[in-house]
């Protein structure tokens, strides 16, 4: 049997599998803490009605918070659905556009390792310090924590995907999503 002809019909390589695999599961965990935001909110109104105190459902919510906004931020880059300013990207040829790509990668590759390592950083320190939550809850601080630490180290290891895809003459993944949106005639921020 020969492989396929098309290179977007290839099963992808397993790194690419385990890749988008953690990105969709960070995503997927993101949908979970929203579950439980909505459960938390709606045990405090039911809580409230029957005389009953939910304690600690504050702190849970903002943690919840804190991992649905940053598990997903990689998957939502990959899938090229977080906001990106393209008008005049887009009016550059394919040579000049593949350098502007690579500089913009770069930049936001060096800008998240930065921040990856600062948050990771800070994770620590609350670990090492054994710091505890100020709320109704006083367990440890760096539990909540992990969930950002988590979502940037995601995000930059979706950043530096790309940016080795660009630099080997590949497309980037927002770009290669936005395109099969456009296939399916689904309308969005590019169409």
């Amino acid at each position: 049997m020969s492989p396929p002809a098309d290179a977007s019909q290839r099963k992808p390589s397993l790194p690419r599998r385990l890749l988008d695999g953690l990105y969709l599961s960070a995503a997927v965990l993101a949908a979970l803490c929203v579950v439980a935001i909505l459960l938390l909110m709606m045990a405090q109104v039911i809580g409230r009605e029957i005389g009953l105190q939910v304690r600690g459902a504050d702190d849970l919510t903002a943690w919840f918070c804190a991992a649905a906004s940053f598990l997903p931020l990689a998957h939502t880059f990959r899938r090229g659905e977080l906001i990106r300013v393209t008008l005049w990207i887009e009016t550059l040829g394919p040579a000049r556009r593949r350098r502007v790509e690579l500089c913009c990668l770069a930049c936001a590759a060096i800008f998240l390792g930065f921040a990856a390592f600062a948050v990771v950083g800070f994770v620590v320190e609350s670990w090492s310090f054994n710091e505890r939550a100020q709320g109704m809850l006083p367990i440890p601080i760096w539990i909540p924590q992990v969930s950002f630490a988590l979502g940037i180290v995601l995000l930059w290891s979706a950043v530096l995907d790309d940016l080795v895809g660009v630099w080997r003459g590949r497309l980037p993944s927002y770009e290669l999503a936005e395109r099969e949106r456009r296939a399916r005639g689904e309308l969005g921020q590019g169409a």
